[in-house]
């Protein structure tokens, strides 16, 4: 492929995941779009949470869990008061003991034109443009796939036998499990991907994966037959942001090393450009981490990303800042073979 524009203009981006790691990924490439480094921005969600507001949209109106897919459109408002205002209103929660307790203003807004859009045959993926168009939003939005997803995972040391596979199925429960999880698989494992998500791949300057929750979040996205061979073929220089530490449920007692090996075992064929890790998290495992980042032919960029507060969240602006660092040192290198 030879898409790439000029290295001295802004870069197109695409970043992968769900939950609260996706969206202090966005919220810092968005600082970016306001800066002009980055002119195009897509988010490819994922959409297997099958709990709190969003799996109970999704078990009564059959449709793509929006919980994710709020979190990114509300990433993405401006800094302005309209953004500010839009991006609290869709995050809202619901209080009282009725049965809206628990539901989330953005969920339903989304569900709404989903179901309105459908009957003038309008897609999940339209109905998520006049989301965004709504909000101002400074990049744009697609779902993983285009039907629901079940995360299925097999499991050690929940069973009689510590040392028996145990198969778990379910986001929440998967990220919950008090096993070891081994791998993961999709239900179903082959679905549709819009040709939305697709062309942003194959278009992008810089594909982003991570941070989030590693086997429920990141690690799906690379099991979708088409947007991993998409990821694969592209000529976008892939960028792995690590988690800060450990998930208990998903990643307890993984190393920094250890997410890249699990991310390795599911994608062999997946090329990565850089590692962005941070510096206090990385801690005595830099070794390790630099050893497994080589022998995936990458590069190891250790910055100081992490909020600082002792909680391990990513602090969006010291993201931005790694993110621009990245891809203004790296404008004119190639993909390591």
């Amino acid at each position: 492929m030879t898409h790439h524009r000029p290295h001295d203009r802004a870069q197109a981006v695409v970043a992968l995941g769900g939950g609260h790691g996706l969206h202090a990924s966005l919220t810092a490439l968005r600082m970016l779009v306001d800066d002009l480094t980055v002119d195009e921005l897509t988010a490819v969600v994922t959409v297997a949470d099958n709990g709190g507001s969003s799996g109970r949209l999704r078990g009564e109106f059959g449709v793509l869990p929006p919980g994710d897919l709020r979190m990114a459109l509300a990433a993405l408002c401006g800094d302005d008061e309209w953004g500010d205002t839009w991006a609290r209103v869709l995050q809202h929660r619901f209080e009282g003991d009725g049965e809206m307790r628990g539901h989330v203003v953005g969920n339903l807004l989304i569900v709404g034109l989903w179901e309105l859009l459908a009957k003038d045959g309008h897609s999940h993926v339209d109905a998520l443009d006049w989301v965004g168009r709504l909000l101002g939003a400074k990049g744009r939005v697609l779902p993983m796939a285009m039907t629901p997803m079940d995360i299925t995972a097999e499991v050690r040391g929940i069973g009689a036998d510590p040392d028996q596979l145990v198969t778990v199925r379910g986001q929440v429960e998967v990220a919950t499990t008090e096993g070891v999880i081994t791998t993961i698989a999709l239900d179903p494992p082959d679905p549709e991907v819009s040709a939305a998500a697709l062309t942003a791949i194959g278009e992008a300057d810089w594909a982003v994966l991570g941070p989030g929750s590693w086997f429920t979040s990141v690690i799906p996205h690379l099991l979708v037959p088409q947007l991993r061979d998409a990821l694969v073929a592209t000529d976008a220089r892939l960028v792995v942001v690590l988690n800060l530490a450990e998930q208990q449920g998903e990643t307890g007692g993984f190393g920094p090393a250890d997410h890249l090996a699990v991310l390795a075992e599911h994608a062999p064929d997946l090329g990565v450009h850089t590692v962005l890790a941070d510096r206090e998290s990385v801690g005595d495992d830099a070794d390790d981490l630099l050893s497994m980042v080589e022998a995936l032919g990458a590069r190891l960029v250790i910055e100081d990303v992490a909020m600082g507060d002792g909680t391990p969240r990513h602090d969006p602006a010291r993201l931005a800042a790694a993110y621009a660092r990245i891809m203004q040192s790296t404008a004119t290198d190639s993909v390591p073979g």
